[in-house]
């Protein structure tokens, strides 16, 4: 792909070294936040040379340019991109798959999905200077790269055009506020658009603000998260989990993020008394795994009987216990499985939403606020096919929660239109490996 004929190619190589200068002035701030961070989670402390562009050699049976390189950046790309590097894995045995994260919850996830196969590789992505990626291209030589969902870094684009890496973009997604921000840094998009080869993008809304900013070979594939099939372990482990709670309703309140739990359990302690909310077990598990400790901490001090998943063991969950707080990671879908009713984090503060699929998947009745500028489409086919149900608030969720809860009849239906909705979209990785075979 070239950017038009409007593109001028010196403009962009004088931003773009204008960008370099920033991300180097700003080494020491952001290696010390990343020591700073991983006071809380140690993996940030782990592979740090990675992450400026130095790796280990190579041992066989991996070897540089037989690599195909799939970027994930966190926990919720890996998690989407399981199903694609299972089929190339299949399509391709003659190479191994190098696959690259930002966050250490992201490297944990890659692990616990692929650390028993011998032909996936994983490490830390470098910081986006050119001489960073350089090393890392020298190093690997990969004869694709495959970015997920919104992970476009101009040098790493430019960089992979000048060691002749194809750069493919999928799982494609863009909201119309990240088009308006894009669009301030045109110049620099414009580029990077230009230097991939395809996009497969989402939904054919995804595609069309794709366009806007300069993408071209733009397809729409479909999500690959519908593809992601809950493994039987953890339907499990979700099922024993469910066991333990009893016959008691569960309103899973599923990757809340900072801010949103506040609110969640000050609503929940002013009604926990009602007869309504008596029996009632709230399951909350956080986003992000550094805030465990803030959320159990949270419900005590709003005076809320409440039991950590970790310190559950093999008993049963005590009936005085209001909330179970999930502080256990990759074991989603068995929250899912153990709940009657789940609430999507990400929502009700205007932070974009989160994933809904995987409680499809599932079958469960969903419940999502009122921001999702991030999953903009998904969520209002979810809606239109009776998958999903909008609340305007905290207090909306709740209301609307407890009253599914004791609707039987209306809560197996939404499971079951659920499940259909997940089934209908399947099929992303499939058209996403079409749209990569040209390039491999």
């Amino acid at each position: 792909m070239k950017a038009g004929s409007g593109f001028d190619a010196g403009r962009a190589w004088r931003i773009r070294l204008l960008y370099s200068a920033v991300w180097w002035l700003a080494m020491p701030l952001v290696l010390l936040r990343l020591w700073r961070r991983g006071s809380k989670e140690p993996g940030y402390r782990q592979h740090v040379l990675e992450r400026i562009g130095f790796y280990a050699p190579l041992a066989p049976p991996l070897a540089a340019g037989k690599f195909l390189w799939v970027h994930a950046v966190s926990v919720g790309e890996t998690r989407a991109a399981e199903p694609l590097i299972a089929a190339m894995l299949d399509a391709y045995p003659d190479h191994a798959i190098l696959l690259t994260h930002m966050t250490a919850t992201g490297r944990a996830t890659g692990q616990a999905l692929f650390g028993k196969s011998p032909r996936v590789l994983q490490c830390f992505l470098p910081y986006d200077t050119g001489w960073m990626v350089g090393r890392f291209l020298r190093h690997f030589s990969p004869r694709l790269c495959v970015l997920m969902e919104t992970e476009v870094w101009p040098n790493l684009i430019v960089q992979c055009g000048r060691y002749k890496v194809p750069v493919a973009l999928v799982n494609a997604r863009l909201s119309e506020r990240s088009l308006r921000r894009g669009k301030r840094f045109s110049t620099l998009m414009t580029e990077a658009a230009g230097g991939m080869s395809c996009v497969g993008a989402q939904t054919a809304a995804d595609a069309g603000r794709l366009q806007q900013l300069g993408g071209s070979n733009v397809q729409v594939t479909g999500n690959l998260k519908f593809d992601v099939t809950p493994a039987a372990a953890l339907l499990a482990v979700g099922a024993a989990m469910r066991a333990q709670i009893g016959k008691r309703p569960v309103l899973l309140c599923a990757s809340t993020r900072d801010g949103e739990e506040q609110l969640i359990l000050e609503a929940w302690s002013k009604r926990g008394e009602a007869p309504a909310y008596a029996n009632l077990l709230m399951i909350i598990v956080p986003r992000h795994p550094q805030r465990f400790d803030q959320v159990a901490e949270l419900a005590a001090a709003k005076g809320l009987p409440s039991l950590r998943r970790s310190r559950l063991g093999g008993e049963p969950v005590p009936p005085q216990v209001k909330i179970l707080v999930g502080d256990s990671m990759g074991e989603m879908f068995a929250y899912y499985a153990a709940c009657d009713v789940a609430f999507i984090g990400g929502s009700l503060l205007p932070m974009g939403g989160q994933n809904l699929i995987e409680a499809f998947a599932v079958g469960k009745p969903v419940l999502i606020g009122p921001h999702t500028f991030n999953f903009s489409d998904i969520t209002e086919q979810a809606i239109a096919a009776g998958a999903a149900q909008r609340v305007s608030d905290v207090d909306n969720m709740l209301d609307t929660a407890l009253q599914l809860l004791q609707a039987d009849q209306q809560r197996q239906t939404m499971g079951e239109q659920a499940s259909q909705f997940a089934q209908q979209h399947r099929g992303a990785t499939a058209r996403t490996m079409a749209l990569l075979a040209p390039f491999i």
